[in-house]
């Protein structure tokens, strides 16, 4: 079965749906603020910042995915991959990513990088059968301005 969506990006109208969706795929955590993070994200390279948008069958748009990524100059990034959990398994997130893959090859990105958390199996199998792999390092992190 093939979703019949479109790939747009991020519109501040659609800032309430998408931090529902984000809260429905359990993408959320307290110590970060969505509506900052999104805040954030529209003031550097907001084209990288994508909804995906079904129609409903009572009429009006609905966002049923989102992708958001960025871009150094030196590796790019993939943050907030998520579909909305009733239309997952119908190759939304393989679109999103490869919709996202192909922008950042044209900016001439090399190499892409993401984060799973190591007790997200599922998703960590979703990222393989899509070609990446493990690389021989860890994330460390230190935030430089809290959001609490």
């Amino acid at each position: 079965m093939t979703l019949a969506v479109h790939t747009r990006p991020f519109a501040s109208e659609d800032e309430a749906a998408v931090v529902e969706l984000w809260r429905a795929c359990g993408l959320l955590r307290a110590w970060n603020d969505p509506h900052k993070d999104i805040a954030r994200k529209q003031a550097v390279q907001p084209e990288l910042f994508l909804v995906a948008v079904a129609g409903r069958e009572s009429g009006g748009q609905e966002i049923v995915g989102t992708v958001m990524a960025g871009y150094d100059g030196h590796r790019g990034s993939v943050y907030y991959l998520a579909v909305a959990p009733g239309r997952q398994r119908l190759a939304l997130g393989r679109r999103l990513m490869a919709e996202v893959e192909g922008r950042l090859l044209a900016l001439g990105c090399p190499k892409l990088n993401l984060l799973v958390r190591s007790s997200n199996h599922e998703v960590q199998a979703f990222y393989e059968k899509l070609g990446y792999t493990r690389d021989d390092a860890f994330s460390l992190g230190k935030r430089l301005i809290p959001d609490l």
